[in-house]
């Protein structure tokens, strides 16, 4: 009887451990993020605990940086920086829109810091270029249809997360896809999206919505040079595989 309740409470203990989480208060108070941030300054930290810094707190039911975390497992380190509507972010990743939009204030700072550095114009003309620019989409665990707005020349000029969750031709309108486009007055667009499982076979449903996406670029005056489906380290055109045809 006493070799089971050891057992038994070995079995609580191994429970229990698993579910203690580190909070900042506990944590020396060199490795909190806003204290090494002060310390060492801010290329010490790593991007989550940059984003626990902008996050602050956290909520009842994750501590912050467990948070920050999880934010960017889920969406994406680079995917994360082109998302602009906070309202998609709390639905997303379930996080309070507060939250959301000090997280969408912060990176469009930076980005429009950044789109004033000069030299820094990327060019896409094919599909390995293209995949090359976007293949970190391959870690992201939720499928994220992403889309590149390239000026006439074929330089990126903005690229947008245009939504997260399974592409298909009724979920996916082509106004979605085409709203940043005139926007910024693309003269054409590459679209890509990941499949988490990694397999890049595409679905009926991949070929049916890039078929109307396609045919509304061509209403509208805007190509729709291509549309990757990116899996892990490798990538499928639809366009030059002939599915849109």
């Amino acid at each position: 009887m006493g070799d089971y309740l050891l057992v038994e409470n070995c079995l609580i203990m191994g429970e229990q451990s698993k579910q203690y989480v580190m909070r900042l208060r506990d944590m020396p108070s060199a490795e909190r993020p806003r204290e090494k941030l002060i310390e060492s300054g801010p290329e010490s930290l790593s991007v989550a605990e940059l984003l626990a810094v902008i996050l602050n707190v956290g909520t009842k039911k994750e501590e912050v940086l467990m948070m920050s975390e999880r934010i960017l497992k889920e969406y994406g380190e680079k995917t994360i920086v082109s998302q602009r509507d906070p309202k998609a972010l709390q639905k997303e990743l379930d996080i309070p829109l507060g939250k959301a939009c000090q997280i969408v204030a912060a990176f469009e700072i930076g980005k429009r810091y950044f789109d004033k550095k000069p030299g820094r114009s990327v060019s896409i003309r094919n599909a390995k270029q293209a995949f090359n620019f976007l293949k970190e989409m391959q870690h992201s665990p939720k499928e994220h249809l992403k889309g590149l707005y390239l000026n006439s020349h074929y330089q990126i000029i903005h690229e947008e997360v245009i939504s997260v969750g399974s592409l298909t031709s009724n979920i996916i309108h082509p106004r979605e896809v085409y709203k940043p486009a005139i926007q910024y007055s693309a003269a054409a667009i590459i679209i890509a999206h990941n499949h988490p499982s990694g397999d890049i076979k595409p679905t009926k449903s991949d070929i049916e919505a890039t078929i109307k996406i396609k045919k509304a670029g061509d209403i509208l005056g805007i190509d729709l040079l291509d549309h990757l489906i990116i899996g892990k380290s490798k990538y499928l055109s639809l366009i030059e595989g002939g599915f849109c045809e």
